[in-house]
């Protein structure tokens, strides 16, 4: 077999995973009820499967002869960004009370997520 068949068989194969990845979260983010679990099916099962995809693009770009470094920024940004963004929905799906309070920490009286100033509980 040559280098192209092998190829292109191998971005078959990350194609089919990383599809088949996408269409769990895809499933997941429909099905699930509230926002909270709702939010790991596109941020954890998404970005595997966009990873997959991507990787297939770079083994179908070196596979041609062309080098392809986009992709590879691409899979960097993606795997920073997406553990801050579901960090701050998560944070907001809390602020807003559509999920269910987090219990307090033992020992720690300035956890930021839900402290409020003394002076907004005076006024209430």
């Amino acid at each position: 077999m040559s280098g192209e068949i092998i190829g292109t068989y191998a971005t078959a194969i990350f194609l089919l995973i990383g599809a088949g990845f996408v269409a769990v979260g895809v499933i997941g983010l429909l099905k699930f009820n509230d926002p909270m679990t709702r939010l790991h099916a596109p941020t954890k099962v998404g970005t595997v499967g966009i990873g997959a995809l991507l990787v297939a693009s770079i083994i179908h770009s070196y596979t041609l002869g062309d080098s392809s470094y986009h992709e590879l920024l691409i899979l960097a940004f993606l795997f920073v960004t997406a553990p801050i963004s579901a960090n701050f929905i998560a944070k907001v799906n809390i602020h807003l009370g559509t999920c269910e309070t987090p219990p307090q920490p033992d020992r720690d009286d300035t956890w930021a997520t839900l402290e409020t100033p003394d002076e907004e509980i005076a006024k209430s």
